[in-house]
């Protein structure tokens, strides 16, 4: 991976965005601190869908899986029936 200084990478963008599409991600330091990197986007997205597990892949999976509380349940009240016969029905 290449390495361009903040500066260098804002004057001649164009120059650093081709450097990341023909020889790959490209390192942006900020006081000689890596700060970023530009990856083209194809690569972006292959690293985005290998990060994400599939739901079979969470089930499956090791770790905890079933520690989360559960919260009791509920009784529902119950409504009083309706008398569609009523004269406040109408």
């Amino acid at each position: 991976m290449s390495s361009w200084q903040l500066q260098d990478a804002k004057a001649r963008f164009s120059e650093f965005l081709d450097a990341a599409l023909t020889k790959g991600p490209q390192v942006v330091t900020r006081r000689g601190v890596e700060a970023a990197v530009l990856v083209p986007i194809d690569e972006w997205r292959r690293i985005q869908h290998a990060s994400r597990p599939n739901i079979k892949e969470l089930l499956l999976g090791p770790g905890p899986r079933f520690d989360l509380p559960i919260p009791k349940r509920r009784k529902w009240k119950s409504r009083p029936p309706i008398d569609f016969g009523s004269p406040d029905f109408r």
